[in-house]
């Protein structure tokens, strides 16, 4: 293991020194923990899908520092009646290709999305998006929704001419013409591509936000797993912007001179899910309880974070409108040990527990830590960790008892946690697509369906927050913390403006100073 990791930081360092030769006053050198294993943009909904959207393509409308919305391809919107939306889209706004984006393209875009695995169960309210003229569509939902336009933000218009002609298949994990080839409108463009090692991208000669302040030419992505080679190599100067930024380097970034750290509360929470249909002992509602009480959350925030993470009970962090004040977190060792003998378990059980080793900070050390706590009650964890390249297939499959998954709310609303984490697996509508633990509550289901169009603002937040506290008492995963957001750059590098605690930075508005 030790000859493998050294030869993968030679290897980075040896990329780095090579691009740091193209620096100028417009080109950005910048290492995240991975690159996005695909370039369908409704191939995988994730973070690094989702930030890749932004460099490539423009959505309809997105969200600005104050949680509120800025046109972007719609320029305006109006709402004809509790079930319709109309949009206004940009005039003369062309493709990568140079094919002008029409209202065909959107809609051909959002049906795409409806058919995705993991997009179409944040599509599934709306029931028909139509193209009114060139620059018009409509969309109408199946009943009064609050969050049309979250759901916008989503909407990254395709060149519908060029993936027809090339393959418009979504392939999950597989090998489409979608994977490899990209036509969007944004502001750069890919020219070089080499998974797991490098991507460059391109200032689009014919993007069409002429107002955009960003100066960026070329931006050069090194995806740096290993994270004291990604902090070395921003201190050494090899890249220009880092991230995430280990909470075991916070203090060494902060007290640099040459370099800027930016950190923002974050709201993804970071959960251990229970496969109820591959251990029956997972099924047991007082072994999960048990399991719940075992885990000390407030020591891996002290230790592991470094107190970068806030301690959690529930999916909707503070601010949000379903989070319950109520919930705590319940760490007892007594209490679990209990439970265990209560649900005939005294002796415990073995269980598989996988996890991801550079998808969110410090992954596989957070389960290393649940894993012991976990034996403190005499369950034995077989643990296996893995790059999230590898570790995503194996989510889908459900190929271990026990599986860590992080989630941001993708409309900013509580809702979509329950939606995507926590609702009955339904392959037909999207909902419940990464439940992994199989949970199933039809109150849940029923109460989670009903907010969707729940217009009644106080009403809506009293059913999401009683869905929290069955969530709860069900122990239905196992909640961990909220993982908090930094961010690194060089002096001169002005990334605080274009970051937001959805972590999708808008790279395309850069400014790089000298």
């Amino acid at each position: 293991m030790k000859s493998l990791r050294t030869l993968a930081t030679a290897s980075a360092t040896a990329l780095l020194l090579g691009a740091g030769s193209l620096v100028s006053a417009q080109t950005l050198n910048f290492a995240y923990d991975a690159d996005p294993v695909s370039l369908d943009p409704h191939e995988q909904l994730s973070g690094g899908t989702l930030q890749l959207s932004h460099m490539v393509s423009d959505p309809l409308v997105r969200w600005n520092a104050d949680h509120g919305f800025d046109p972007r391809l719609a320029t305006e919107w109006e709402r004809i009646d509790d079930t319709t939306m109309r949009f206004t889209l940009r005039e003369g706004v062309k493709f990568h290709t140079g094919n002008v984006m029409t209202a065909e393209d959107v809609v051909w875009t959002i049906e795409r999305l409806k058919s995705s695995p993991d997009f179409k169960g944040i599509f599934s309210g709306w029931t028909s998006a139509t193209a009114i003229d060139d620059t018009t569509i409509e969309i109408k939902t199946d009943g009064p929704s609050p969050l049309i336009l979250n759901t916008a933000t989503y909407v990254f218009p395709m060149d519908k001419k060029f993936y027809e002609e090339g393959g418009a298949e979504i392939a999950k994990h597989g090998d489409s013409f979608a994977s490899k080839n990209v036509s969007g409108t944004g502001p750069f463009t890919i020219s070089e591509r080499e998974q797991g090692v490098r991507m460059v991208f391109k200032r689009n000669p014919d993007y069409w936000d002429t107002n955009s302040p960003g100066n960026v030419q070329t931006a050069i992505l090194t995806p740096i797993k290993e994270a004291p080679t990604r902090v070395a190599a921003l201190l050494s100067g090899d890249v220009d912007f880092i991230a995430p930024v280990p909470p075991t380097d916070l203090e060494r970034i902060r007290n640099d001179k040459n370099v800027d750290l930016i950190t923002l509360p974050g709201t993804r929470i970071i959960t251990l899910q229970l496969n109820q249909n591959r251990n029956e002992a997972l099924a047991n509602t007082k072994v999960r309880q048990a399991m719940v009480h075992a885990i000390n959350n407030e020591g891996i925030v002290e230790k592991i974070m470094k107190g970068f993470g806030t301690v959690a009970a529930q999916n909707s962090p503070a601010g949000y409108v379903g989070h319950n004040p109520e919930l705590t977190p319940r760490f007892d060792v007594a209490k679990a040990k209990a439970l265990m003998e209560e649900a005939g378990y005294a002796d415990g059980f073995s269980a598989s527990m996988m996890c991801p080793n550079n998808r969110y900070v410090n992954d596989y050390k957070i389960c290393e830590a649940a894993a012991a706590m976990l034996a403190q009650i005499k369950i034995k964890i077989d643990l296996t960790t893995m790059p999230k390249a590898q570790y995503w297939p194996k989510y889908d499959e459900r190929a271990a008892d026990i599986m860590m998954i992080g989630w941001h709310s993708d409309t900013e609303d509580s809702a979509n946690f329950f939606e995507f984490l926590n609702m009955t697996p339904d392959a037909d509508t999207g909902k419940g697509q990464y439940n992994s633990g199989g949970y199933s509550n039809p109150e849940v289901d029923k109460m989670t369906m009903a907010s969707l169009t729940e217009t009644d603002a106080d009403k809506r937040a009293k059913d999401l927050q009683q869905i929290e506290k069955l969530l709860y008492d069900d122990a239905a995963f196992i909640p961990l913390h909220w993982q908090d957001l930094a961010w690194a750059a060089r002096k001169g590098v002005d990334v605080e403006p274009v970051l937001n605690v959805m972590n999708f930075p808008y790279l395309g508005d850069l400014i790089i100073q000298e």
